[in-house]
């Protein structure tokens, strides 16, 4: 008997840590996202799950984290990232710092109003940069996620005293 633990505990060992990692990803606490329809957050691969009850089995939940982690590991985008649009379509150019060019690269990646601007988080905001080309760093230069924030509220007056007359 001793030989054969001595023979097999790496065999022992590998398949006992494995049973923890596999234990760890099934029992894991679930992170528990609602959004109402009216923040606009809705992702266009979300549409009609509630209803249908799509998505919802273990066999689907498997496939989605197998698509974050696959994505998170190759570095790539397998989500869309952007807020949606809610309403007509903004004039973008009335950010300091956004011209006719800028505006229509920001419209072809699906932006199109000031609230989705600002509810921008960082990392989004550095993805978008990094398909500016020559406009790469107007984001953080010129705030452009905090000046779209007081236009989305239509604080015009706060918006002068911080950026200038509009």
């Amino acid at each position: 008997m001793d030989a054969l633990l001595q023979t097999y505990w790496p065999v022992i060992v590998i398949a006992i840590v494995l049973g923890i990692i596999a234990g760890w990803i099934i029992f894991r606490p679930r992170q528990s996202v609602r959004l109402s329809e009216d923040e606009g957050l809705r992702r266009p691969h979300m549409e009609g799950i509630e209803k249908s009850g799509e998505g919802r089995s273990i066999i689907d939940q498997g496939a989605a984290a197998t698509a974050d982690i696959a994505g998170q590991a190759l570095q790539a985008e397998v989500h869309e990232q952007l807020p949606g649009a809610t309403g007509e379509p903004d004039d973008l150019k009335r950010l300091k710092g956004v011209g006719p060019k800028l505006a229509a690269m920001l419209n072809g990646m699906g932006i199109t109003r000031f609230d989705q601007i600002a509810k921008l988080t960082p990392a989004q905001v550095e993805a978008i940069d990094a398909k500016l080309g020559a406009f790469s760093g107007r984001f953080q230069r010129d705030r452009i996620v905090e000046q779209a924030d007081y236009l989305a509220r239509g604080d015009t007056a706060g918006y002068e005293v911080k950026f200038g007359k509009l």
